[in-house]
C-alpha cells in the first residue's frame, strides 16, 4: 500500500496453493517458535515438536497448549512424547485465555500481512510470513490482562442483570469471587 492510499480488499482471489503455519507462542515474553509446512500430518507436527524441544533451554519443562488438532492421537506423536518427558501437551477448550492469546497473535499476522498481501506463490507467502515473524520476535509483545478478576466478574454480573433482570446473578458471582479468596 502506498501512503495515503486506502486499503483495498476483494472477495475473490487467486489461490496459489496452501501452507500450514505451526506456531508456539511464549505467553510470558511474546516470542514465537514457528515452522511452515506444506502438509499438516503427524510427521510435520513431530518435526515442529522437535524444533520446540531444541529451542527451549534444557532443564525447562515444555507445556504446549493445543486445540483439538487430531494428530496428537497418532502413534508417532505418542512415541515422540514418550521419548521427551519434559514435553507436556495440554488440550485447552475453545475460548480459553491461552487459546485467545494465540488466536490474537494469528489475527495480527492475518491483519498485518496476509489480508494486505498479494502473494503470487506459496513460496512468496512463506517468505513474507517468515520475515513478519522475525520482525515480531525482534520486539515481541506478550499479551497482558488489563482487568482484574474482580473487574471481569463485576462486568459479567452487570451483563447478567441486564439480560435477566435478576440481581441474584450478582450475588452468585460475588459468592464465587469470595470463595476464591
Amino acid at each position: 500500500m502506498m501512503p495515503g492510499m486506502p486499503e483495498r480488499r476483494t472477495h475473490d482471489y487467486l489461490r496459489n496453493g496452501i501452507t500450514s503455519l505451526f506456531a508456539a507462542f511464549n505467553v510470558a515474553d511474546g516470542t514465537v517458535i514457528s515452522e511452515l509446512h506444506r502438509q499438516h500430518r503427524a510427521s510435520e507436527f513431530t518435526a515442529f515438536l522437535t524444533t520446540i524441544d531444541q529451542t527451549v533451554p534444557e532443564g525447562l519443562d515444555i507445556h504446549i497448549g493445543c486445540d483439538t488438532y487430531g494428530t496428537r492421537k497418532t502413534p508417532a506423536i505418542k512415541a515422540w512424547l514418550g521419548r521427551h518427558s519434559r514435553a507436556h501437551l495440554h488440550f485447552v477448550p475453545t475460548g480459553s485465555s491461552w487459546l485467545n492469546q494465540v488466536e490474537r497473535w494469528f489475527a495480527f499476522l492475518t491483519d498485518q500481512l496476509i489480508c494486505r498481501g498479494a502473494h503470487t506463490s506459496v513460496q512468496a507467502l512463506e517468505a513474507d510470513i517468515r520475515t513478519w515473524i522475525a520482525g515480531w520476535d525482534q520486539d515481541p509483545k506478550p499479551f497482558v490482562w488489563k482487568k482484574s478478576a474482580e473487574e471481569i466478574l463485576d462486568s459479567l454480573a452487570r451483563y447478567l442483570e441486564r439480560m435477566t433482570g435478576l440481581s441474584r446473578a450478582r450475588q452468585l458471582i460475588e459468592r464465587t469471587s469470595d470463595a476464591g479468596h
